[in-house]
């Protein structure tokens, strides 16, 4: 890759997430990258760009790279670079191209993507081709699945560090949201359907939808509470309930327990859950028949017709005022899989006090330089965010997603 022309390609510079990687990059990245950003738009690349000097005008400016959505051009492009983003989404209808295109070329590659529908297929038709070619290819490094598996991650290291022991349990919470979806989330979430039938759609999301081999049997115990209304209490966690992100980060939780060693690493019971915190039981009931509601409602063609036309744009999105105020909190416990009545328990916390799309933004620009400086021990293959480890979990730390350990021993 050394006689490549970009280190690094930002392929949709030009939409939502696209634009607030590129003001990450520019503000945050080396000086001495050499990137470019690409789209379908000249003069629309061109008004990123210059929003981006306004922003660092003493660093190197982003050559502008003309590319159609299409293999033709995407298989020229990736040629180009050594990275490429790609917030092209949905994923479904738009994704492959940039996919297969860094696949064949062995050009490093990173996405967005929730749909784990996507991932799968990915995996299916490219994971041999990726792993010939020797690129790291992370699909769902943003909000969608990076936090969730990062601090899985670091839940079961510490284990393992402390305790050299397996892990039994993690559970993860979104402790704190305030933030408002874009135009590409929406897309996504109404076309979904569009793409994939509920059976392809079911089988993605299961537990080992895309673990390479077969993933532990053992799952967490549900009162009859929980299955009916939800909710659950969980010590240092608080009440929890249903989760809409959970469906999509647990699949690329138990992958990484495959990639990572499995058995011998996370352990051989391990089971993942991810909930939201609520402030009350009756809140936490609301928001789980909410989503098993609003689920049910994605399944209506009409629905989906009706809801596109009152939600915003792909492109779109909350301006800079609007989201000046947002935040987003992951906690984490992690329970050991020993036969020590009362064990530690690891706790992690993972904070970013700013918008969803700028952490997005900040977690594709520092996996991007994490894989060109930071020398993973990683071969070619389709990878998770876990994968990159310590030395990703440091930069995102660095760049303002922090990370707090410590146990209980109570």
């Amino acid at each position: 890759m050394s006689s490549r022309q970009y280190d690094l390609v930002v392929f949709g510079a030009t939409g939502y997430t696209g634009k607030l990687t590129a003001e990450h990059i520019t503000t945050n990245l080396p000086t001495d990258l050499k990137w470019a950003l690409a789209g379908r738009s000249a003069s629309k690349l061109e008004a990123v760009a210059a929003e981006c000097k306004s922003l660092n005008p003493d660093r190197s400016q982003p050559a502008i790279e003309v590319c159609q959505l299409n293999d033709t051009d995407l298989d020229a492009l990736a040629k180009k670079t050594k990275v490429l983003i790609a917030t092209v989404g949905p994923y479904g209808m738009y994704g492959e191209h940039a996919f297969k295109a860094c696949a064949e070329n062995g050009t490093h590659y990173l996405d967005v993507t929730g749909e784990i529908p996507f991932v799968r297929d990915m995996i299916r038709k490219y994971e041999t081709t990726a792993k010939k070619n020797g690129c790291i290819m992370i699909p769902q490094i943003g909000i969608e699945s990076a936090p969730a598996d990062l601090v899985t991650w670091t839940l079961v290291d510490m284990i393992r560090k402390r305790l050299s022991a397996p892990t039994g349990e993690v559970i993860v919470s979104v402790h704190d949201l305030n933030s408002a979806p874009s135009g590409g989330t929406l897309n996504t979430v109404l076309s979904l359907m569009d793409t994939w039938s509920l059976k392809d759609i079911a089988a993605a999301h299961a537990p080992g939808g895309i673990s390479p081999i077969p993933v532990p049997k053992a799952q967490p115990y549900k009162s009859i509470v929980t299955k009916i209304f939800g909710f659950r209490s969980v010590s240092d966690l608080g009440i929890l309930t249903s989760s809409l992100g959970g469906t999509a980060d647990r699949p690329i939780v138990y992958r990484s327990w495959a990639l990572l060693g499995g058995d011998k690493t996370y352990g051989p019971n391990f089971h993942f859950s991810e909930y939201m915190k609520a402030r009350n039981y009756l809140g936490a009931i609301a928001i789980h028949f909410g989503l098993m509601i609003g689920s049910m409602l994605l399944a209506i063609p009409l629905f989906r017709t009706i809801a596109r036309k009152y939600v915003y744009k792909p492109g779109e999105g909350p301006t800079r005022e609007q989201y000046k105020n947002d935040r987003v909190e992951y906690r984490g416990i992690g329970i050991p899989d020993v036969q020590t009545p009362n064990p530690p328990r690891a706790f992690c916390r993972a904070k970013y006090e700013g918008s969803l799309y700028a952490y997005t933004g900040l977690s594709l620009a520092e996996a991007a330089i994490s894989i060109l400086r930071d020398e993973h021990d990683l071969s070619g293959g389709i990878y998770t965010p876990a994968c990159l480890g310590q030395k990703f979990i440091d930069r995102l730390d660095g760049a303002g997603f922090k990370f707090e350990r410590k146990f209980y021993d109570d």
